[in-house]
């Protein structure tokens, strides 16, 4: 009897290290409180500073707009906007936010300036979706066009769309200098455009503004700068903004083992190239 009760409590060495061990680590978690309080003792309050504390929040708790308590930072505005005259176009972000804007609406005006959006009367500042109707009727009696402001983009002006330079782009309704060269840099890429609806290819063209910019373009397609699809190398292919660099590839090894193409349809042959891709780089290729 003595026997089993004392095998039934013997440990081996192994299990008593492990106790060992735990009665260790439970030591230093209840020493630990005591240690940090021993480094980092309490610090009392200054009954006098938290009085100044107190005092100096109720001198500025009557600039807090209750209405903007539960908004986000980014649509908080200012609960006293100082109002002025000023000319909306390429307005310093601050300047926005003095008038009593947020930093949510001023993002985007700046967002449509960046595509080349410019205001030319006071309804275009109304037109803006980040500006609410209260909001506009605000600003409205402070809206400082200057004369001429909006002189230059003339209405009923038709250009060209592959030989129009950056100058003249920018007299067209809707379109900044930024915004011009976008539109120049695609061409270029391209070769030229053979429809207008590639206009929406260009970084900040959504629907609502090729509808805009699409009446005041006509298109002549023989502008076009074509490639000689015979003779080109991988480098000549890299422009096209419609391949990779594997159909590049492609094409010319293609090329290279199958002889001459005769025409688009020989391009049906490789693999990597679907009928979409071949679409939108036909207009762009001679087969002499």
């Amino acid at each position: 009897m003595i026997r089993a009760f004392k095998n039934y409590f013997a440990i081996t060495k192994k299990e008593w290290n492990g106790m060992v061990v735990l009665m260790l680590i439970i030591a230093l978690v209840l020493a630990a409180p005591y240690v940090f309080q021993y480094f980092y003792p309490n610090k009392l309050v200054d009954q006098d500073e938290f009085n100044q504390a107190i005092a100096r929040l109720k001198k500025i708790k009557p600039a807090i707009d209750p209405q903007n308590v539960f908004k986000g930072e980014d649509d908080v505005k200012e609960a006293h906007p100082v109002m002025y005259r000023f000319n909306p176009n390429h307005l310093p972000v601050a300047q926005w936010l003095q008038l009593g804007l947020s930093a949510r609406q001023v993002a985007g005006i700046k967002k449509y300036e960046a595509k080349g959006g410019k205001f030319y009367t006071k309804a275009d500042v109304q037109k803006m979706y980040t500006i609410t109707a209260a909001d506009y009727a605000r600003l409205a009696p402070f809206i400082d066009l200057p004369e001429g402001e909006g002189s230059v983009k003339k209405e009923g002006v038709i250009l060209e769309l592959n030989t129009a330079d950056s100058a003249q782009l920018t007299t067209l309704r809707g379109i900044g200098p930024a915004f011009a060269q976008r539109i120049i840099n695609y061409r270029n890429q391209l070769g030229g455009f053979y429809q207008k609806e590639q206009l929406m290819e260009v970084y900040g063209v959504d629907t609502a503004k090729y509808a805009q910019l699409a009446k005041q373009f006509v298109l002549n397609p023989k502008k076009i700068v074509k490639l000689p699809i015979n003779k080109v190398a991988v480098d000549d292919l890299r422009r096209f903004p419609y391949l990779n660099f594997k159909q590049m590839n492609a094409i010319v090894e293609y090329r290279k083992q199958h002889g001459n193409y005769s025409s688009i349809n020989d391009l049906k042959d490789i693999a990597l190239l679907d009928e979409g891709i071949l679409r939108k780089i036909a207009p762009y290729l001679t087969f002499k």
